[in-house]
This record gives C-alpha cells, sequence and structure tokens, in this order.
C-alpha cells in the first residue's frame, strides 16, 4: 500500500518530477506581443547598465523610402530656388554714399577742449560756455596710404559719439584725398577684431570639449550656415530678389545642412527637418499677414541707412518677414530634433504603442520643451530692440500708441509669429514623427535594439 507523499518529500527513485504549474498570465501580458526573455546575469557581477547615448539605430527600409519620397522633392525645391535666386554673373552694388577706405591706427595723446580748425587759435582764457567742446587726438598710422605717419584730427564731442582716450586702437575712414592732409580722414570707430577672435576661440573650445566630433559637425554646420547667408541671402536680396522667397530658400538651405551634419543622417533627422520645414512655412504665412493687416513698412533706422546706401527702393517689409525667418530657424531646430528624438524612444521602449498614444505621450514632454523656447525667442527679440523701447518709453505718447509705433509692433509681430510657429512644431512634429515611427515593423526595432552593456 503506497502512503501518500507529504509536500517537500523526496520523491522516490524513477519517478518523474512534474514541473510546477505556471501561473496564469494577466491580461496585459496575454496582448504583449513580444515575450520578455530571461537573460541571467554574467558570472562575478550582480548589476548591469545601459548606455542609450549612442549613435540612432538605422530606420527600416520601409521607413527610409518614405522619407526620401517626402523629402527628396523639398531638397529639389530647395536647389532650384538657390539657382535661380542667385545674381549669377553680376557683382554686388556699391554704396550710393561714400563710406571710405579702412585704415588701422593708434591714439597717442587725447585732450579735450574748444573746437579749433588747424591753424585757429582761441581768445581769451575762458571758453564760450554754450560753445561745444572738442576731442583733439594724435594718431599713430599703421596701414593705409600714409603708415607710420602721424595725424591730428579734432571730434567733436557729442553724447552719441565714443569716449575715445589715449592708448586706444581705431578705425579711420580715407576718403581718397592727400594721405598728408588730415581732412581726409574721419575717426570712426575702435578696432575689435582681437576680442573677437578670442572670443570665438573660447566658444569653439567649449563646444568640442564637450561634444567631441558632434560638437566639431555643429561647429562645421554654424560656418556652412553663415556662408549660406553671406554668399546667397546677401548677394540676392541686394540685386532685387523678394527678400521673403530668398530667405526661405536659404532657411532651407541652412536647415538641411545645420541638421544633417550636426546629428547625421538618420530617419529623426529627416522628420525633424519635415516639421521644421512645416513650421518655418507657417511662420512665413503669419508674418506676412499680419504684419500687411498692421500695415509695417519695415522702414526702421538700419533699412532707411541701406536704402540710402543703394541709391533705390527695396522691399522693406519683404526684408522685415526674412529676418523673422531666419531668426527662428535656430530655435525651431532645438523642438524638432528634442520632439523626434523622443517619439522615437518611446516607439522603442515599447513596441507596441500605435501612433495616437506616440503622439500623446511625445505631447505631453513637448509641452515642458514649449514655455522654455518661447521665452528663449520673446528675451532675444527684446534685448535686440531694447534701445527702441527705452526711446518708445520716454517719449510720453502713451501705451497704446507707443505699442503701435512702427518699430515695436514690428517686434511684436516677429515675437509672436515666431512664438506661434514654435508652439506649432511641437505637435506638427510629434504627429509626423508618431506616424513615420509608427511604420517601424516590431521585428526590426527588436533587432536594432542593443542589450544593456553589463560591467
Amino acid at each position: 500500500m503506497r502512503l501518500p507523499r507529504r509536500p517537500g518529500d523526496t520523491p522516490p527513485p524513477g519517478t518523474r518530477r512534474r514541473p510546477p504549474a505556471r501561473p496564469p498570465q494577466s491580461e496585459k501580458d496575454s496582448l504583449d506581443p513580444v515575450p520578455a526573455k530571461e537573460t541571467p546575469p554574467p558570472a562575478g557581477h550582480g548589476h548591469g547598465h545601459g548606455h542609450g547615448h549612442g549613435p540612432a539605430a538605422p530606420a527600416s527600409q520601409r521607413v527610409r523610402k518614405l522619407l526620401i519620397w517626402l523629402l527628396a522633392p523639398l531638397a529639389l525645391a530647395t536647389v532650384v530656388g538657390m539657382i535661380v535666386l542667385y545674381p549669377w554673373g553680376s557683382s554686388l552694388p556699391k554704396s550710393a554714399v561714400p563710406q571710405g577706405t579702412p585704415v588701422q591706427a593708434a591714439i597717442t595723446t587725447a585732450t579735450s577742449g574748444p573746437c579749433l580748425q588747424p591753424g585757429q587759435v582761441q581768445v581769451g582764457s575762458q571758453p564760450d560756455p554754450d560753445t561745444k567742446p572738442c576731442l583733439t587726438v594724435d594718431l599713430q598710422m599703421s596701414d593705409g596710404p600714409a603708415a607710420g605717419k602721424p595725424v591730428r584730427l579734432t571730434v567733436p564731442i557729442e553724447p552719441s559719439t565714443p569716449r575715445f582716450s589715449a592708448g586706444d586702437k581705431v578705425v579711420l575712414a580715407y576718403n581718397g584725398g592727400n594721405p598728408l592732409d588730415p581732412q581726409s580722414f574721419t575717426l570712426v570707430d575702435f578696432q575689435r577684431g582681437t576680442p573677437l577672435v578670442l572670443l570665438a576661440a573660447l566658444f569653439a573650445v567649449a563646444v568640442l570639449v564637450l561634444g567631441r566630433w558632434q560638437g566639431l559637425a555643429a561647429l562645421v554646420a554654424l560656418v556652412l550656415s553663415f556662408v549660406v547667408i553671406v554668399l546667397f541671402v546677401l548677394p540676392s536680396i541686394l540685386a532685387g530678389e523678394n527678400p521673403l522667397v530668398v530667405a526661405i530658400a536659404g532657411a532651407g538651405a541652412i536647415m538641411f545642412l545645420a541638421l544633417y551634419l550636426t546629428h547625421g543622417l538618420s530617419a529623426r533627422t529627416s522628420v525633424a527637418v519635415l516639421g521644421t520645414l512645416v513650421s518655418l512655412a507657417l511662420i512665413g504665412i503669419l508674418s506676412a499677414i499680419f504684419s500687411a493687416a498692421a500695415s509695417l513698412t519695415g522702414l526702421d533706422d538700419s533699412t532707411t541707412t541701406l536704402i540710402a546706401s543703394l541709391g533705390h527702393g527695396i522691399d522693406a517689409r519683404g526684408l522685415l518677414l526674412a529676418g523673422i525667418v531666419i531668426g527662428a530657424l535656430g530655435v525651431l531646430d532645438d523642438v524638432t530634433i528634442t520632439q523626434t528624438s523622443a517619439v522615437w524612444e518611446l516607439r522603442r521602449a515599447n513596441p507596441s504603442l500605435s501612433w495616437r498614444e506616440l503622439y500623446s505621450s511625445g505631447l505631453r514632454i513637448g509641452r515642458d520643451h514649449v514655455g522654455s523656447a518661447v521665452n528663449t525667442l520673446v528675451m532675444a527679440y527684446a534685448g535686440a530692440a531694447l534701445p527702441v523701447m527705452l526711446y518708445s518709453a520716454i517719449s510720453g505718447v502713451g501705451l497704446g500708441a507707443l505699442l503701435g509705433s512702427e518699430d515695436i509692433a514690428a517686434e511684436i509681430i516677429r515675437t509672436l509669429a515666431g512664438s506661434v510657429g514654435i508652439v506649432a512644431a511641437v505637435p506638427v512634429t510629434t504627429v509626423l514623427a508618431a506616424l513615420i515611427a509608427a511604420r517601424e515593423p516590431v521585428e526590426h526595432l527588436i533587432s536594432t535594439t542593443k542589450p544593456a552593456e553589463s560591467h
């Protein structure tokens, strides 16, 4: 007679042990398309660290083809636009207002006193209290037609003129006359080359130390962005092309160069390019509509000086809109890249998420980014317009007239249109990234996911 076994007794020899019953799966586990595999930890180590800051995994062939179909026409349109708008075979127009040739010099002595022309002398010991004083400076020119020669100049002392003193390195304007005649030179400004070069070197070192190879790519992209502005945007606008159209083409080129060089040729970057293009188009449309509705002319002091130097008219309002588009480009890049990366990582972390779930999760991340991005743009424009706002504040015309003035209204439209574009970039880029990331096959996501690095 066989006695019943108690739990924990050792089974008799030759008896097959039955595996323990598996607990029933929950509903959530049963819907998981990819069962989790248990991997025993390596011997000798009791912890692991995951490193997720490596390069993004390549996209599937399906997603790559989709992005090529979407981006190839836009890239082609950018290239064609630049070719059509560039003033081939024509040189830059010359300024109708003589500016003089820059000459570098150093101030040896500087004294203030009455404004006397060469050969004049002061009569009496006390100057007229109603007469404005002048600054008499002795300079030693270091280049130009009279390099090494001294020259003495008299400069009226006005509240709006710089304060020069002995030892300052300055820039003179030579009008082409007799180089030995002081009347052929005008004291213009300070020399600022050395501090600017030192600051640029410090900036480059900081970017390289922190960013390394990606920092180097960002510096190259920054240089190429300035090349596009100097060699395409400026000549095309000066040749009489529509400034807004030129700015859109130039911004497209800058966007392709900067994003792909800095973040690599990947599906994430391509989606960020799409989101940036849509947001830039929205900013351009809003700026054009509201600048026309507010009757903005774009004729601020800088534009008026430009028109006087050109000797002919220019589309001042289009120039204003071009500045808005190019000014918002840098902030848009940051927003779109962040949103695209967030959505892609969510998709890789949980391949079962639908595009709607990806969009909802990504949008929650983007809301935190919107506030800081908009504040960055507003403060940048407010800082640039600070002298205009100070001048308008002391004019005593009232708040309504102050906000409705040409200069302040232009800054308001510039700020708000750019901010609307930045806010719109979050849902636009997020939905684009969600729709495209959701098309990645689950098998491809699993095969390209790197296991946690243990050590």
